[in-house]
């Protein structure tokens, strides 16, 4: 793979598949030349792209849908809000009255749903007033324009410990017929149907998970008595299960029955709903498990009796019915206690409320969490028409909900509708259409005119089969496609050509009505997506993941004072930075390089046009380690794969010219050490040493040129300033020129290509690579070590259980998500300097010989919690104890703090082996690191940089060889080896203040760009 180009994949993260943006897709033309401003920098605040197109009219790409910034009106017949557009109203009307007529609303479902009868204040009133208090119809009023109930009450009772109370509906229609101390109560999360006022000619939003709770409220009839002394209580609930039961024609205010269930095999609690109108009392569903769990015991033992009625019908078919329950209360000479206790657990229960909500989907409601998140802390760079639309998602019903999420999260773009099963969406037709009209989704039919999408993409949604039965049909049957590109490529040519010009409509005689998220739903949820996640590697299955417990985030607090996008602006450039890095790896993908160019070039322009990033440390100002969500920082990742591009191209001039332009307009960044190596090996290639050198040598003494990228340029200049072009010998020529301590093994190879990875048969006969055949080999005539092949994985480890509390400890900024594996300054400079106190004080707990105690609480407090760097399966406690034990605490001090000032550079090149052995029962060891490597391969320079590392903090390393030649006789085994001890445990160690020796290198670049 090109280097830089996984860095890429992975800063993309899951492909838009929304057309490009008009002035992109311009830019990108190979006819159109480079503007030197960015086209996200030409929307002045109106949307971005196509969401400022939106307010004109429907979204591009066919969509049908309507503006965003069309007003709200509500349905004559449903009640539902819709937007006020000529085409919405319609479409919705003819939906509506597919359906049926208007439903009635009984005497019962109005006090219910919308009214409340004011309570007076004074203590000896027991009756309730006849007429609706002005006051209590306007504080409803407003309660329902803020949304934040689906029903509200104004009710003052002075001296009640129950707060606000509800007038029993039951009571008010004598179907209760008692005089006893009656309570209502409604739970928290009472989801009421969808109605309409007849006087107020206002919606009543039907029941939807996504809607905010309402307050629990209870009422007494008789002096407003407090719920726990009631002996009958009524309880607003929900029929579940509808759907594996037969369709039963409810009516408003039906009666009711209940029944136990023990013998049922999901829960032994359960409580069957029976229809008390049908001769055989037909089965309706079942009571919320919750609910069930508490009522169940009291009706086992007969201590209560229920009965009830419906209470609201559903919007679906098979949707959850509303329902209330009364539930009377017995005194039983049993056993007075007992039953008291069940009826308290009874009553608590209730005033928790779980059981009221109807079923959720985690997906739903994670994916309303995160809308909700992003708006509320990343509101600035929303313009108020995406910020309606985004609001417009809690309107939809729970099927539209569940739809949309359903084909977020898959492949596409275009789904078959008749394809589409889900048992959560209810009614798939009335969801579709209702996530068109909303703008969510786009919907190809025979009505639509397809030459507004991408054939290609609708081409996709065929089978195999079906793309040779239209062949066939175009008596092209003598064809020898075969595979699906072949197929695909001869009808697009057929299409275009005109010689199949009624293709789309052959397409859609097969699949019936296809669907797609909408242009601007797709650019809005990624946007939504990254500002959560702040990456792209993490989505909605983050949610899940840590609900089923799979993963663990750690515990750490959120101290935020600066957001990683400070204006509106800059994150319309990132995303459009975004946009062209996924345009160049699916050119590259596709083998089309002349778009590859136009990439590379249009990325060129782009970063020239930016002006230096400041480099201040005031507080106003983001902290440095933001500068990844900048479009400077994707557009230097585009730029350097470029560079891998051109040169793999053997344009080295090209290559030349952008090394240049990214050292100009970025100082400070790790990848420096990269581009200045790529740029003086570049020069060589054009046949220019003299700057070449000069190259080299102004990187050496560039700070933010470090580790392996150092070290090579280093080793550069030393082979390149030879007499006559050099005289004087640099400082450094005999730390780079250091002898490395060599093993050679002699093993016999199964294999000796060239570029296939080096198989030996091991010391016990069985095939192993050369790592295994090396640790094979000190565990045996080596020396007895025990040991794992991890690389730097252990290390990794080591650092992040030891390291845990200095790298979620609370700093500034450094955790904006929830799902945060480490801090975001992790891999900067600014870990260790902004921890350096606390740091050292850790080190100096280490050296002085507690890390062993300190990994064991470490490990038993965080067993299982996700963090970057470690991995709890591969490496056991006893084996982490073993080699912190055998390295010492001076050396592991050394060599933590060498990974917390720069962890970005040093995190990878470690040697192969890490081994281990314990001298003598008291518990003295020894430890050894040993990089490993076959008969034909050769150290890289971030190994050897490494290793030379290693050996000055007092580490015994060496580098193994295996050899493939055979020892005389045929003995395997043979060794040959120089052994030279590089223990030196007199080293300096300083905990005050940071250590650096500028004769290596030092700090942190990756070769990972």
């Amino acid at each position: 793979m090109l280097t830089g180009r996984e860095s890429l994949v992975r800063l993309i993260g899951r492909r838009r598949r929304s057309p490009l943006p008009a002035s992109l897709a311009a830019v990108l033309s190979p006819s159109s030349p480079f503007p030197a401003a960015s086209t996200a920098q030409a929307d002045d605040g109106g949307g971005s792209g196509e969401a400022a197109g939106a307010e004109a009219g429907p979204s591009s790409g066919g969509s049908g849908g309507v503006g965003v910034s069309a007003e709200w009106v509500s349905c004559p017949v449903c009640g539902e809000s819709i937007r006020g557009s000529d085409y919405c109203v319609n479409t919705h009307l003819d939906i509506c009255l597919t359906r049926g007529t208007k439903r009635k609303l009984t005497q019962s479902t109005l006090l219910n749903f919308r009214f409340s009868k004011k309570v007076s204040a004074e203590p000896a009133s027991n009756n309730l007033k006849n007429e609706i208090e002005t006051e209590s119809v306007k504080q409803i009023d407003e309660d329902l324009s803020r949304d934040q109930a689906f029903f509200s009450l104004d009710i003052d009772i002075e001296g009640s410990k129950t707060g606000p109370s509800l007038s029993s509906p039951g009571c008010l229609n004598g179907l209760l017929g008692i005089s006893k101390t009656i309570s209502t109560y409604v739970p928290s999360n009472t989801l009421l149907p969808n109605v309409k006022d007849d006087v107020s000619n206002v919606p009543v939003e039907h029941y939807s998970s996504s809607r905010h709770p309402t307050m629990a409220t209870s009422r007494s009839i008789d002096a407003c008595a407090d719920l726990d002394s009631s002996t009958i209580i009524a309880v607003d609930t929900v029929i579940v299960g509808r759907r594996f039961h037969e369709n039963i024609e409810l009516r408003e205010d039906a009666g009711i029955t209940f029944q136990r269930d023990p013998q049922n095999a999901k829960d032994s609690d359960a409580i069957k709903v029976l229809y008390a109108a049908s001769e055989c009392e037909e089965m309706l569903g079942y009571l919320p498990r919750e609910l069930a769990k508490v009522l169940a015991p009291l009706m086992d033992r007969q201590y209560v009796e229920c009965e009830g009625y419906v209470v609201g019908l559903p919007e679906q078919q098979l949707g959850n019915v509303l329902i209330q329950i009364t539930v009377q209360k017995y005194q039983r000479n049993d056993d007075p206690k007992y039953s008291q206790s069940l009826w308290e657990k009874f009553i608590s229960t209730i005033k928790s409320g779980n059981f009221q909500r109807p079923t959720i989907a985690r997906y739903q409601k994670n994916f309303n969490l995160m809308i909700s998140d992003v708006i509320a802390n990343h509101t600035h760079v929303f313009s108020d028409i995406e910020k309606s639309f985004l609001a417009s998602f809690k309107s939809l019903s729970d099927d539209g909900q569940h739809l949309f999420v359903r084909i977020y999260t898959r492949k596409g773009p275009w789904f078959r509708k008749s394809t589409i099963s889900y048992r959560e969406i209810l009614d798939l037709e009335h969801a579709a259409m209702e996530l068109k009209v909303a703008g969510y989704i786009d919907m190809l039919s025979c009505t639509v005119d397809p030459s507004e999408y991408d054939m290609k993409e609708i081409l996709d949604v065929l089978s195999v089969p079906e793309m040779k039965e239209i062949l066939k049909e175009l008596q092209k049957d003598k064809t020898t496609c075969t595979r699906r590109h072949e197929l695909v490529c001869t009808l697009l040519s057929l299409y275009h050509n005109g010689t199949c010009s009624s293709l789309p409509e052959r397409i859609l005689k097969l699949t019936g009505t296809c669907i797609r998220i909408s242009k601007m739903a797709d650019e809005l949820l990624w946007r939504i997506q990254r500002l959560f996640f702040l990456n792209g590697d993490q989505d909605l299955s983050s949610f899940l993941l840590v609900e089923f417990g799979v993963v663990k985030f750690p515990d750490y607090a959120r101290s935020i004072s600066h957001r990683p996008f400070q204006e509106r602006s800059d994150m319309l450039e990132y995303e459009e930075a975004i946009r062209v890095a996924q345009v160049m790896d699916e050119s590259l993908d596709n083998n089309n390089m002349d778009l590859v160019t136009r990439c590379i070039d249009l990325s060129e322009n782009r970063l020239c046009a930016m002006s230096k990033p400041e480099n201040a440390t005031s507080p106003e100002h983001p902290p440095s380690f933001f500068s990844r969500f900048s479009a400077s920082w994707v557009y230097s990742k585009i730029l350097t794969l470029g560079v891998s591009v051109y040169e793999r191209d053997r344009r080295y001039e090209d290559a030349i010219r952008i090394l240049k332009i990214l050292l100009s307009k970025i100082p400070c960044d790790r990848r420096r050490g990269y581009w200045t190596l790529r740029l003086s090996v570049d020069l060589e290639h054009m046949g220019r040493p003299n700057e070449s050198i000069s190259i080299s040598e102004g990187g050496v003494i560039d700070p933010w040129v470090r580790a392996g990228s150092k070290l090579a340029l280093q080793r550069r200049v030393l082979r390149l300033s030879k007499p006559p072009r050099r005289w004087k010998i640099p400082s450094y020529a005999n730390y780079v020129k250091r002898n490395i301590k060599e093993v050679n093994i002699e093993g016999r190879p199964l294999n000796c290509e060239t570029g296939a990875k080096n198989l030996f048969y091991g010391y016990d006969g069985e095939l192993c690579g050369v790592e295994q055949l090396a640790l094979q080999y000190y565990a045996d005539e080596g020396g007895g070590w025990q040991g794992t092949h991890s690389e730097g994985g252990i290390w990794m480890t080591i650092f992040g259980l030891l390291m845990w509390d200095i790298m979620f400890s609370d700093i500034q900024d450094v955790f904006q998500s929830k799902f945060q594996m480490a801090p975001l300054d992790l891999e900067t400079d600014d870990f260790y300097k902004s921890r350096k106190d606390l740091a050292e004080s850790h080190l100096k707990k280490i050296q002085d010989g507690m890390a062993e105690e300190m990994l064991i609480i470490s490990w038993e407090l965080h067993q299982g919690t996700t963090c970057h760097g470690v991995n709890w399966d591969r490496h056991s406690l006893t084996d982490l104890r073993a080699v912190v034990a055998c390295i010492g605490g001076h050396r592991l001090a050394l060599l933590l703090r060498h990974l917390a000032v720069d962890y970005r550079s040093w995190s990878s090149g470690m040697p192969d082996l890490l081994l281990w052995r314990f001298l003598d029962e008291r518990g003295g060891g020894e430890a050894k690191l040993v990089e490993v490597k076959g008969p034909r391969d050769q150290l890289s320079e971030q190994q050897r940089a490494w290793i030379l590392v290693l050996m000055d903090f007092g580490f015994d390393v060496e580098v193994c060889k295996g050899c493939s030649n055979k020892a005389p006789g045929g003995k395997i085994g043979t060794i040959s080896f120089l052994r030279v001890l590089m223990v030196d445990n007199d080293l300096p160690f300083n905990c005050g203040h940071e250590t650096v020796d500028t004769s290596y290198p030092h700090s942190s670049a990756s070769e990972d760009c």
